[in-house]
């Protein structure tokens, strides 16, 4: 029969399994952070303030929530920069884009009404109603809106995010990110863009088709021609 490891032999075995668990989590902890770290390599030179945005013809609006019928001041604050780029001729269009998945949520309908009290008139302002994650977005605006060229308007946090998936989605893009302070809503965006990078890998490499779809629209192209 064989015995039992004693002495140094037997405390060593629990020792080797500790350094190997360690090791695993550091190997999974690192493998988890790829993805994070690709998005802020590969975007970081594309990516600037409202004042120091290029021209496209295009700014991309992303949802970022409602309070009732009104948007959220994270939203609020994205729809301000993206009319500053209107004014100052940085764009000619407006693409919103956002959740519009049940009767009575409608991220775009609110995201062009607070542009036309902006002062955006409204038929430089189109809407996409099923823009329900950023990937969708991304992918709709250069599939069903003809979008080629444009500037990505959403926080410093999540802008990073927008402009790898929407260059994945075949879009030429600009980062467009809006400062906030760093209150308890940047932190938790922070966070959550740590766990979103994971999913924007594996939309960047097997580029599925949105969860709506659809026929083209030639919103954005009239906008264009006014």
């Amino acid at each position: 029969m064989k015995s039992e490891p004693t002495g140094a032999l037997a405390h060593g075995i629990p020792t080797r399994r500790k350094r190997q668990a360690v090791q695993i989590t550091v190997l999974l902890c690192v493998l988890a952070l790829l993805p994070a770290v690709w998005i802020k390599v590969s975007t970081e030179d594309r990516i600037s303030s409202a004042a120091d945005a290029p021209s496209a013809p295009v700014a991309v609006v992303f949802g970022a929530g409602l309070w009732g019928d009104r948007p959220t001041p994270y939203l609020a604050h994205r729809l301000d920069a993206a009319a500053e780029l209107y004014r100052r001729g940085a764009v000619r269009a407006l693409l919103v884009t956002g959740d519009n998945s049940r009767q009575d949520y409608d991220e775009p309908s609110a995201m062009r009404r607070y542009l036309e009290d902006s002062g955006v008139p409204a038929d430089r302002i189109v809407a996409d109603y099923a823009g329900f994650d950023t990937w969708n977005s991304c992918v709709r605006a250069r599939r069903i809106f003809g979008v080629e060229r444009a500037l990505l308007v959403s926080q410093g946090y999540h802008v990073p995010r927008t402009v790898a998936l929407c260059e994945a989605a075949g879009l030429d893009v600009h980062g467009v990110a809006v400062d906030e302070p760093r209150d308890a809503v940047w932190y938790h965006g922070t966070l959550r863009e740590l766990a979103a990078a994971g999913k924007a890998g594996l939309n960047a490499t097997f580029r599925p088709d949105p969860r709506f779809l659809g026929p083209e629209e030639p919103g954005v192209a009239r906008a264009l021609d006014r």
